[in-house]
Protein backbone atom coordinates (compact mmCIF):
# COMPACT_ATOMS: atom_id res chain seq x y z
CA UNK A 1 0.00 0.00 0.00
CA UNK A 2 2.89 2.38 0.81
CA UNK A 3 4.36 1.84 -2.63
CA UNK A 4 1.07 2.62 -4.34
CA UNK A 5 0.56 5.77 -2.25
CA UNK A 6 4.16 6.86 -2.93
CA UNK A 7 3.70 6.40 -6.69
CA UNK A 8 0.43 8.38 -6.72
CA UNK A 9 2.04 11.04 -4.50
CA UNK A 10 5.07 11.24 -6.80
CA UNK A 11 2.94 11.72 -9.91
CA UNK A 12 0.52 14.25 -8.42
CA UNK A 13 2.72 16.44 -6.24
CA UNK A 14 5.87 14.79 -4.92
CA UNK A 15 7.94 15.42 -8.03
CA UNK A 16 7.14 19.13 -8.07
CA UNK A 17 7.71 19.55 -4.34
CA UNK A 18 11.05 17.74 -4.57
CA UNK A 19 12.04 19.82 -7.58
CA UNK A 20 11.26 23.04 -5.68
CA UNK A 21 13.23 21.97 -2.62
CA UNK A 22 16.13 20.80 -4.82
CA UNK A 23 16.19 24.14 -6.65
CA UNK A 24 16.27 25.93 -3.30
CA UNK A 25 19.15 23.65 -2.27
CA UNK A 26 21.13 24.50 -5.39
CA UNK A 27 20.61 28.22 -4.75
CA UNK A 28 21.77 27.75 -1.17
CA UNK A 29 24.91 25.97 -2.38
CA UNK A 30 25.67 28.79 -4.82
CA UNK A 31 25.50 31.33 -1.99
CA UNK A 32 28.13 29.27 -0.05
CA UNK A 33 27.31 30.64 3.42
CA UNK A 34 23.91 28.93 3.24
CA UNK A 35 25.26 25.44 2.44
CA UNK A 36 23.75 23.92 5.64
CA UNK A 37 20.35 25.11 4.45
CA UNK A 38 21.06 23.58 1.05
CA UNK A 39 21.79 20.22 2.64
CA UNK A 40 18.54 20.49 4.58
CA UNK A 41 16.67 21.38 1.38
CA UNK A 42 18.02 18.29 -0.37
CA UNK A 43 17.01 16.16 2.62
CA UNK A 44 13.48 17.58 2.46
CA UNK A 45 13.41 17.00 -1.31
CA UNK A 46 14.08 13.30 -0.84
CA UNK A 47 11.40 13.12 1.85
CA UNK A 48 8.95 14.96 -0.43
CA UNK A 49 9.51 12.30 -3.11
CA UNK A 50 8.63 9.31 -0.89
CA UNK A 51 6.85 10.43 2.33
CA UNK A 52 4.95 7.20 2.97
CA UNK A 53 6.94 4.77 5.09
CA UNK A 54 9.37 7.42 6.37
CA UNK A 55 9.30 9.64 9.41
CA UNK A 56 11.18 12.66 10.75
CA UNK A 57 13.01 12.37 14.07
CA UNK A 58 15.21 14.71 16.08
CA UNK A 59 18.93 13.96 16.12
CA UNK A 60 20.43 13.67 19.58
CA UNK A 61 23.77 15.13 18.52
CA UNK A 62 22.27 18.36 17.14
CA UNK A 63 23.72 21.31 18.99
CA UNK A 64 23.48 25.06 19.26
CA UNK A 65 24.40 25.54 15.59
CA UNK A 66 21.25 23.68 14.56
CA UNK A 67 19.14 25.77 16.92
CA UNK A 68 20.55 29.05 15.58
CA UNK A 69 20.21 27.85 12.00
CA UNK A 70 16.60 26.82 12.63
CA UNK A 71 15.78 30.28 13.99
CA UNK A 72 17.20 31.86 10.83
CA UNK A 73 15.37 29.31 8.67
CA UNK A 74 12.01 29.94 10.38
CA UNK A 75 12.31 33.69 9.90
CA UNK A 76 13.42 33.49 6.26
CA UNK A 77 11.50 30.56 4.80
CA UNK A 78 10.27 28.01 7.32
CA UNK A 79 6.98 29.52 8.31
CA UNK A 80 5.99 30.09 4.65
CA UNK A 81 6.75 26.48 3.81
CA UNK A 82 4.91 25.18 6.86
CA UNK A 83 1.84 27.29 6.08
CA UNK A 84 1.86 26.06 2.49
CA UNK A 85 1.97 22.43 3.62
CA UNK A 86 -0.74 23.10 6.22
CA UNK A 87 -3.19 24.70 3.77
CA UNK A 88 -2.47 22.10 1.09
CA UNK A 89 -2.98 19.31 3.63
CA UNK A 90 -6.30 20.76 4.78
CA UNK A 91 -7.46 21.15 1.17
CA UNK A 92 -6.51 17.55 0.41
CA UNK A 93 -8.30 16.24 3.50
CA UNK A 94 -11.61 17.65 2.23
CA UNK A 95 -11.97 14.63 -0.05
CA UNK A 96 -11.83 11.06 1.19
CA UNK A 97 -9.32 10.05 -1.47
CA UNK A 98 -7.06 12.98 -0.58
CA UNK A 99 -6.84 12.23 3.16
CA UNK A 100 -3.62 10.14 2.95
CA UNK A 101 -2.01 12.84 0.84
CA UNK A 102 -3.13 15.54 3.25
CA UNK A 103 -1.54 13.57 6.08
CA UNK A 104 1.65 13.32 4.01
CA UNK A 105 1.63 17.12 3.72
CA UNK A 106 1.19 17.37 7.49
CA UNK A 107 4.24 15.09 7.90
CA UNK A 108 6.28 17.60 5.89
CA UNK A 109 5.44 20.49 8.23
CA UNK A 110 7.94 19.76 11.05
CA UNK A 111 10.89 19.23 8.73
CA UNK A 112 10.01 22.24 6.57
CA UNK A 113 9.66 24.44 9.66
CA UNK A 114 12.78 23.27 11.53
CA UNK A 115 14.98 21.21 9.18
CA UNK A 116 18.34 21.38 10.93
CA UNK A 117 18.97 18.73 13.56
CA UNK A 118 16.37 16.42 12.01
CA UNK A 119 16.82 13.06 10.33
CA UNK A 120 14.48 11.24 7.95
CA UNK A 121 14.38 7.52 8.68
CA UNK A 122 12.18 4.58 7.75
CA UNK A 123 9.10 4.45 9.97
CA UNK A 124 9.55 2.22 13.00
CA UNK A 125 13.36 2.13 12.75
CA UNK A 126 14.28 5.34 14.56
CA UNK A 127 15.90 3.39 17.40
CA UNK A 128 18.41 1.86 14.96
CA UNK A 129 19.68 5.28 13.86
CA UNK A 130 20.31 6.56 17.40
CA UNK A 131 17.71 9.29 17.24
CA UNK A 132 14.63 10.05 19.30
Amino acid sequence: MRTLLNIIWLVLSGFWLALGYALAGVICFILIITIPFGIASFRIAVFALWPFGNTVVRRRDAGAGSAIGNIIWVVVAGWWLALGHLFTGIALCVTIIGIPFGIANFKLIPVSLLPLGREIVPAGESHVFGVE
